[in-house]
């Protein structure tokens, strides 16, 4: 695999604008994620129809994203619409390859017979992609992200308590 795909997705500075349909939350330090963000991005071409976020930065705030908590956006992949639904699972599949104008990819998955199929799949993949992926579990993510925002935040000033 050429070393560009490896690398980290450009950060999409239209998480803000409104000219996003879908904002796509997604595990920066997963590698099969970044590889389809990398794919993803691609095909939005710099049109900024899919915002993409990556909760594993630190600086990820659930309250900006539609109230998805690092937990449940690490256990399923979400996707926030721009009327701030939230949707997760395979439809967030469904939804970002519409929204790029390849939805036929994904079109089989909306069949009666396929669909439950393939989301049982995603669930699947879901409950083992951090092993699969050779990554700690996720109580031990969410341990380590704590203790890194802890250590970020110890010291500093904070503007909701009299100084």
């Amino acid at each position: 695999m050429p070393l560009a795909e490896q690398s980290q997705p450009q950060v999409n500075l239209s998480v803000d604008s409104p000219a996003w349909k879908i904002k796509l939350l997604y595990d920066g330090q997963c590698p099969l994620c970044v590889r389809e963000v990398n794919f993803l991005q691609k095909h939005d071409a710099g049109r900024g129809l899919v915002a993409f976020v990556d909760i594993a930065d630190d600086t990820y705030r659930p309250e900006d994203h539609g109230g998805v908590d690092f937990e449940t956006a690490m256990g399923r992949i979400h996707a926030v619409l721009a009327d701030g639904t939230v949707i997760k699972n395979v439809e967030v599949f469904r939804q970002v390859y519409t929204v790029l104008g390849m939805g036929w990819v994904y079109a089989a998955t909306g069949w009666p017979l396929v669909g439950p199929l393939v989301d049982r799949l995603y669930e699947l993949w879901a409950d083992w992609r951090l092993a699969l992926t050779r990554r700690p579990d996720l109580k031990t993510l969410i341990a380590e992200r704590e203790r890194r925002l802890a250590k970020n935040t110890k010291g500093q000033c904070r503007l909701d308590q009299p100084s």
